[in-house]
């Protein structure tokens, strides 16, 4: 059997399989748009690991711009989709606390990442990647020892991503196979 380098992958949900609203949230089906390359990449990276988990910081719940179902209704359409065309998603962990919120979830919290390893104990962090298009999804993978990829094109966080250090950085999404 060939040993898988990354078994484990986590992704960032905005930004990186869809577009960001940027000042804005993705209330609905309407407002999700996949990335470019997602839903083709999603296939191989099903085939290229055991596990994928999606954790999003997801703000505007506890901001009641909207409610929990309808971020549930653009969960289970983003992965209808993804099923679709033959890819999967393990589980999705979401954070809808405030960022103003004392000892939230939030990343870069590694809380979500903590409640995915009681769900699925065989994740081992030092053998997951986490892919992300913030500071906050970069610190998250570090705190918990994971291999950390920028996903570039955050300009509002161009000069603090500068002082980064993730152990990868790509321009799209199709290059996580390429990580794998």
């Amino acid at each position: 059997m060939i040993s898988k380098k990354f078994p484990y992958l986590f992704l960032d949900r905005d930004g990186v399989i869809n577009h960001r609203l940027p000042g804005q949230y993705v209330q609905s089906t309407a407002d999700f748009k996949f990335m470019p390359g997602v839903l083709d990449a999603f296939p191989k990276l099903a085939k290229l690991t055991d596990k994928i988990v999606i954790v999003t910081n997801q703000q505007g719940v506890g901001k009641e711009l909207m409610t929990y179902e309808q971020m549930e209704k653009v969960h289970e359409y983003m992965q209808t989709q993804i099923e679709k065309k033959g890819g999967r998603i393990d589980a999705i962990f979401s954070c809808t606390e405030l960022a103003s919120d004392t000892n939230n979830c939030r990343k870069p919290s590694p809380a979500m990442g903590i409640y995915a390893k009681k769900k699925f104990p065989k994740i081992d962090f030092s053998r997951s990647l986490m892919v992300g298009d913030s500071a906050s999804d970069i610190l998250f993978g570090e705190a918990l020892g994971m291999k950390t990829v920028l996903m570039q094109g955050k300009e509002e966080e161009s000069a603090l991503q500068r002082s980064l250090k993730p152990d990868f950085k790509i321009n799209k999404f199709s290059k996580i196979v390429d990580l794998l």
